[in-house]
């Protein structure tokens, strides 16, 4: 873990941990049914402050507490486009596996990357110390899939520029304006993360 992203992840861990006194709580408006209150939404009165946990404009943590639920929402590190479809992607390949991960939320709440949603059933059947540190481990290993993902994109645009500049002689390219080259190296790139999604 990196010193700068350290107190930051510490801070999202105690706000987390305080968030999490969750207790068994029947619906007021429903008979003989426990929803979570901060989904419902029904009575003002059971859910709490929500909460943000910043580290930038593009990176904070949002949590909805309750009086038996809590919401996490994440947003993810974005520094340009393509790493706005890579997060987009890897997003929605967890949440349509919502089911295996028990907590995880198909929808994310507006402006958020991945949505968490703990309940005082998950409280009472998990740890609530292992769910901090399984939101927390997501938030640490999620920017190195990223950036992995990021650096095959790269290797991948540059094997296919080297497939494509094979028949072609090296020197005549380079002896081109600097424009065109840009262009067609934009090209070659825009062509191989076509690639890259497709086959993710």
């Amino acid at each position: 873990m990196s010193q700068s992203l350290r107190p930051y992840l510490q801070c999202v861990r105690s706000s987390l941990t305080a968030a999490l006194a969750v207790s068994n709580f029947a619906s007021q408006t429903s008979e003989r049914h426990n929803v979570p209150e901060i989904e419902a939404a029904t009575s003002p009165e059971l859910l709490l402050n929500p909460l943000t946990v910043a580290r930038n404009e593009k990176e904070k943590v949002l949590i909805e507490p309750s009086v038996n639920s809590v919401r996490v929402s994440i947003r993810i590190k974005q520094a340009d486009e393509i790493e706005h479809i890579l997060v987009h992607k890897f997003t929605r390949f967890l949440t349509q596996r919502a089911e295996a991960f028990f907590i995880l939320r198909r929808k994310p709440v507006k402006g958020y990357d991945i949505s968490f949603l703990i309940t005082n059933f998950h409280t009472e059947a998990m740890l609530k110390h292992k769910l901090v540190d399984f939101i927390i481990e997501f938030m640490e290993e999620v920017d190195k899939e990223i950036s992995e993902m990021r650096l095959f994109l790269n290797a991948r645009a540059r094997f296919v520029a080297e497939s494509f500049l094979t028949p072609v002689c090296f020197h005549r390219l380079l002896s081109i304006p600097n424009s065109i080259q840009l262009i067609f190296f934009s090209t070659v790139r825009l062509v191989a993360f076509s690639l890259f999604v497709v086959g993710f």
